[in-house]
């Protein structure tokens, strides 16, 4: 039986509130802190993992730092949290330590998390991306855009995600912009992929222009507050929302049936899998980045596989094959915690074919 640890973390008081009812009856800012002073700790063990070459087992370790506090706490502190969580999964066997979240941001992005323990450490973004363009490759598809001629936008590109799916997509797409705040990152990237691939790829820090055009959008910035509005989306778009928390607002879902939203990284697990905690998930399905630390441990790879922010185009090739291998594979659309049927997808497309037709009419 192979295992492993993953660590998560509350996103805000409200979750803490959904694990420890009595939370419900106290401020917000005040289970925070009291919240914040204890120590990581175990909150599930994770059963019946199995695939064709093997089983496995792990554990869920949460760090008492909600999103808020992870970024506003001294660094120091907050990695000395997230290394006794690592400590923690030591203690109870787990051979490897995915990072969940927020966890896998601060800092370098577990390269000293890992330094520090005696476990190996991932932070599950190659499994991310690969689950990610998949999703937005089948989404487009659906909702029929081909993506060799559609206006992609990359929201957050610069960052290890959005980094790799910009690389991957150059080789297909045609017309492809990239959104980051960094604009001398922007630039390097632009290069790289003209170099790589031949194709000038536009770069912009804006990113409501930028949106307002875009028939695809992959979204994956570091971002605290959502940042794509119902205002800036063009009617039939696709947005892969690859953020946690959300980019997207949740106005989105509520004033916009004419565009398809969905949550990247969503996959199913094989086995009879038992969580034994609410994530808000349907049974069987986890984010890309704890599955990255599960198909690692049935391959019996404990290793350091996805640490910093450099990720490359192998590692996302090569991880989303050993997925396919031990059966992992993409949990078809949700969008805003939910799952999204065909007959719902085909309504959006249907509204956003509705919109194309009346628009020149109102022209005249």
């Amino acid at each position: 039986m192979q295992n492993f640890a993953f660590m998560i973390h509350p996103m805000h008081a409200g979750d803490i509130a959904r694990k420890f009812k009595f939370a419900r009856f106290v401020p917000d800012r005040a289970i925070e802190k009291a919240f914040s002073l204890l120590p990581p700790m175990k909150v599930s063990h994770i059963t019946g993992i199995r695939s064709p070459y093997g089983e496995a087992e792990g554990w869920f370790i949460a760090c008492p730092l909600t999103v808020r506090l992870l970024m506003s706490l001294p660094q120091e502190y907050v990695l000395n949290k997230i290394i006794q969580g690592g400590r923690v999964a030591e203690k109870l066997g787990a051979r490897i330590l995915g990072l969940g979240a927020f966890t896998k941001v601060v800092g370098d992005a577990g390269i000293t998390v890992a330094s520090r323990l005696k476990i190996p450490v991932t932070t599950g973004n190659s499994y991310t991306v690969a689950t990610a363009i998949e999703a937005t490759r089948e989404a487009a598809r659906v909702m029929g855009h081909d993506l060799k001629d559609a206006s992609l936008v990359i929201m957050g590109a610069t960052g290890a995600i959005g980094r790799v799916c910009a690389l991957v997509l150059a080789r297909e797409a045609r017309r492809i912009t990239l959104v980051a705040r960094n604009e001398r990152k922007l630039e390097e990237l632009a290069v790289k992929i003209l170099y790589d691939t031949g194709l000038a790829v536009k770069v912009t820090s804006g990113s409501k222009k930028a949106l307002q055009t875009a028939d695809v959008v992959i979204t994956v910035t570091s971002s605290i507050d959502t940042v794509i509005e119902p205002e800036d989306l063009k009617s039939g778009a696709v947005v892969c929302d690859v953020a946690r928390p959300r980019d997207v607002s949740r106005r989105v879902a509520e004033v916009r049936d004419d565009v398809l939203v969905i949550e990247g990284g969503v996959v199913e697990v094989p086995g009879d899998v038992e969580f034994n905690l609410n994530f808000g998930f349907p049974p069987r399905t986890a984010y890309a980045c704890m599955a990255e630390t599960m198909v690692l441990a049935l391959e019996q790879r404990y290793e350091s596989y996805t640490l910093g922010r450099e990720l490359t185009v192998e590692q996302v090739e090569e991880i989303a094959q050993l997925a396919k291998k031990h059966g992992f594979k993409l949990s078809g659309f949700r969008s805003f915690g939910k799952a999204m049927t065909e007959k719902e997808i085909a309504g959006i497309r249907s509204r956003a074919s509705e919109q194309k037709i009346a628009r020149p009419c109102q022209i005249k």
